[in-house]
């Protein structure tokens, strides 16, 4: 094979033997340019050729490089110049044809998701895989050469992106892009991709995002371009689960895709989507906002363990709500900016459970202090259901923490309204013997009653108070699962 630089300059394009456009053998002195008139020079004659040859559709089936720019020093560049010159046309030597573009990527880094922008940000690896046909060469005569780098930006380049993608295109320049002796181009292309994503916060911090990456063509139709797969969806997820580097708040659960046509008016794109399934993991937040809230709620619970007649239990109290509420205030930060995740439902449950305790121990000490002071005629049908919940197995009995020493009353039994007034353990006064307001009763057996009444009361409210708390969490648990 002859040398490229002893080539004659005509529709050959001095790098390419190319069929169609003249015989092999044609003499110089029939060449195109030989026939134009005024005897254009050689280089502007190969250029005019090289724009006919590109718009001329069924010219030009073959194109073979010259290896006389192949040896072991190197590749001689004017070898690939026709090559270069055409990077501003789609290379196809049949327009009909449109160009095919394997595509597939690899997601190497999590790098965030902004829940109020509702923005996830990425690190890619594109990779294009096409045909050129201007590009064939053997390599049994170019010294066994069947690859070659050439920088990308000397080639046509699709112009894939992703339809998400809310940031300008930051790929590094003087990349290069792989070239085989059928022609076949890989073009692996680093990408820095923040895309927009519809993120779902409800179960934070249990949650799982689905998000896009839609990969089409600025320009090219259908008629033009068809995209495809360079690998199968499972080797990018396996791929991408190896050399994901970030190993901190987001874990890759898979991928898939679907492929989608774009209708815009009466021209028709090809499209592939990839879904990229993320799972948020939940230990720095189990650890720093979960485990204490359930901590103070469970002291919240003991504290009614405390005796009704303590001065203790609602200072307790007070201090474990204001405490709550500082613990919130301190772990806001990590709390989504955006939206009513089920975590702050479950806060604000926790802080209402602190706040009903609370009124819960301020009407007891209510009880407790009128049944000290001027207690009221008990109605009838209140001290049978006293009686009846105070009795044996009943819902209500009456612990014994809860009675009455820290009063200095040792009750035996409650007396009926025609009962004589009398306390086991007391000698009742004359004042204390006199009946109140014709009930039967003294007033030291009301106060009994109602001193009663407040622990019996305090101690269904503790139970309502357990199974409503226990009811809450639990649903909150489920409803995080699923």
């Amino acid at each position: 094979m002859s040398s490229i630089q002893n080539q004659q300059p005509g529709c050959g394009l001095s790098s390419f033997k190319l069929q169609g456009l003249g015989a092999p053998g044609e003499s110089p002195e029939k060449s195109p340019e030989r026939r134009m008139e005024g005897g254009w020079p050689a280089r502007q004659s190969a250029l005019l050729c090289l724009t006919v040859s590109l718009l001329l559709q069924g010219r030009g089936d073959a194109f073979t490089i010259n290896c006389s720019g192949f040896d072991q020093h190197g590749v001689d560049p004017a070898v690939f110049q026709a090559v270069f010159d055409r990077k501003a046309f789609r290379p196809f030597t049949n327009y009909s044809i449109p160009t095919r573009v394997n595509i597939s990527f690899t997601l190497s880094a999590i790098l965030g998701v902004d829940a109020q922008l509702q923005l996830l940000t990425s690190f890619l690896w594109m990779d294009l895989v096409w045909d050129n046909p201007f590009i064939n060469w053997n390599p049994k005569e170019c010294v066994g050469i069947n690859k070659l780098t050439v920088l990308a930006e000397n080639l046509w380049l699709p112009d894939i992106f992703i339809m998400e993608s809310m940031d300008v295109d930051q790929t590094p320049s003087g990349l290069t892009a792989y070239i085989s002796s059928e022609g076949r181009i890989k073009y692996d292309k680093p990408m820095r991709v923040t895309s927009i994503c519809n993120l779902d916060i409800f179960y934070f911090p249990f949650d799982q995002q689905n998000c896009t990456f839609t990969f089409s063509s600025f320009l090219y139709t259908v008629d033009s371009m068809l995209l495809g797969m360079d690998k199968e969806v499972w080797e990018i997820t396996d791929t991408s689960r190896k050399v994901i580097q970030t190993q901190g708040e987001w874990e890759l659960l898979g991928i898939n895709k679907a492929t989608p046509k774009m209708s815009v008016g009466n021209n028709l794109y090809d499209q592939i989507m990839f879904y990229v399934a993320i799972r948020r993991r939940p230990s720095l937040y189990i650890i720093n906002l979960l485990v204490p809230s359930s901590f103070l709620v469970a002291i919240d619970a003991l504290s009614f363990y405390l005796p009704a007649e303590s001065e203790n239990r609602a200072p307790f109290k007070i201090t474990l709500l204001l405490g709550y509420n500082v613990f919130l205030l301190m772990m806001n930060d990590l709390l989504p900016a955006s939206g009513t995740p089920l975590i702050s439902v479950y806060f604000a449950l926790c802080l209402s459970l602190m706040v009903v305790s609370l009124l819960e121990t301020v009407f007891i000490t209510h009880l407790l202090h009128m049944a000290t002071t001027q207690p009221p005629p008990m109605p009838r049908w209140l001290h049978s259901l006293l009686l009846h919940c105070t009795s044996p197995g009943r819902c209500c009995p009456t612990a014994p923490q809860k009675g009455n020493k820290g009063l200095g009353l040792t009750l035996t039994h409650l007396p009926g309204p025609k009962e004589p007034g009398e306390l086991a353990g007391k000698k009742l006064g004359p004042r204390e013997t006199e009946p109140d307001g014709g009930s039967g009763w003294t007033k030291t057996q009301l106060m009994g009653l109602w001193v009663q009444f407040s622990h019996a009361m305090d101690t269904l409210l503790f139970r309502l108070y357990l199974l409503f708390m226990a009811s809450s969490i639990l649903t909150v648990i489920v409803l995080w699962n699923t």
